[in-house]
């Protein structure tokens, strides 16, 4: 059996992963991606980008923080919270970053 000349395969970080930049124009989120795979990394980059980790949001603070870069703040919003990048208080009324990474 021959061996591997190939270093050993390292973790790379999620934002390291994929650039998102084609998804953005002038700033501005084009479409929210159907695949995914695609989502998850536009997701991570919004939570990375827009959230800091400790802080505490309202509903419309996160509703602006997202509106800057898409109008489909809900869906965004509601995206987010599935995935387990931002998580709620059981009775909507603050958000905050998740100090965990989401699969």
């Amino acid at each position: 059996m021959a061996q591997s000349t190939e270093p050993p395969q390292q973790s790379v970080p999620r934002t390291a992963r994929r650039d998102v930049s084609d998804l953005f124009s002038g700033g501005r989120l084009t479409a929210i991606p159907r695949r995914a795979a695609r989502r998850e990394q536009l997701l991570l980059h919004l939570a990375e980008t827009l959230f800091e980790v400790a802080r505490t949001y309202t509903e419309p603070q996160v509703n602006e923080a997202l509106r800057t870069v898409h109008d489909d703040c809900p869906a965004l919003r509601r995206y987010l919270i599935t995935s387990g990048l931002l998580v709620r208080t059981r009775d909507g009324s603050s958000y905050q970053r998740s100090t965990t990474t989401a699969q």
